[in-house]
């Protein structure tokens, strides 16, 4: 096949028309430079939004398996958010691709009713994950009759695997009569330790300045003379003598 992709429009690479892509891991279509004039004369300002929503994908030039991937999935976008929807169709496609390699790996024949409930479980999924980044909880891991007691009794602020979040304006107590808003205890990786720059400076302190020189000029990765390195090794012996 020689022509462009139809969503990076990178060089085609696969043999067949249809499938997905190696430049932007998408599902996509061959499309020559012919087809591509084809689709700037016909595309017009003047169309409606819908249409531009509908076609603007490409997906609704597929055949054959990935048609009716497309003509199934198509039809549960609208169980998401619509932020997500292109990404869910995408995702969804993928998925029925991947069941249907299983599926023939082992002689069967995956049906419309089965795109189906993977399309199902797909939204279902989505759900869950949505539902688990906004609230930290996963109730797909405990069991029907623990989520139907929890739905009824209003137990999820109760939930042990729930993610407890806490506020930064906080005020924690440190037992001696004092607060300090949470944000304040915040480790900060950019910050100074200014309790272990004291504690390298009193050590620096103690040894000679020549030393201390010498062992910058060496951290630093300059080369050190052969009076540097005997004068280096001597005082590292003391300091070992001393520490023992």
């Amino acid at each position: 096949m020689t022509g462009h992709c139809s969503q990076c429009h990178k060089i085609w690479t696969l043999e067949t028309r249809q499938g997905v892509c190696q430049w932007c891991g998408k599902l996509a279509t061959c499309q020559n430079q012919k087809t591509q004039a084809l689709r700037s004369i016909k595309s017009s300002p003047k169309r409606s939004k819908r249409q531009a929503q509908a076609h603007g994908n490409g997906y609704d030039k597929l055949d054959g398996d990935y048609a009716l991937f497309y003509k199934v999935a198509k039809g549960f976008t609208h169980r998401v958010k619509r932020e997500d929807s292109e990404d869910f169709l995408h995702d969804l496609i993928l998925a029925m691709a991947r069941v249907k390699v299983k599926y023939n790996a082992n002689g069967k024949e995956l049906t419309e009713g089965g795109l189906v409930r993977i399309a199902q479980y797909g939204v279902n999924d989505y759900w869950r994950k949505w539902y688990k980044r906004k609230n930290g909880i996963d109730c797909g891991r405990c069991s029907n009759r623990q989520r139907q007691k929890c739905k009824k009794d209003n137990l999820y602020r109760q939930c042990p695997r729930a993610v407890q979040t806490e506020s930064l304006d906080k005020v924690v107590e440190d037992g001696n009569g004092d607060s300090t808003p949470l944000y304040e205890l915040i480790a900060d990786d950019n910050a100074v330790d200014i309790v272990a720059r004291l504690d390298a400076r009193l050590t620096l302190q103690g040894y000679p300045r020549r030393f201390v020189q010498i062992a910058y000029k060496q951290y630093a990765g300059y080369p050190l003379t052969e009076n540097e390195r005997a004068y280096l090794y001597r005082n590292r012996k003391k300091a070992q003598k001393t520490l023992l």
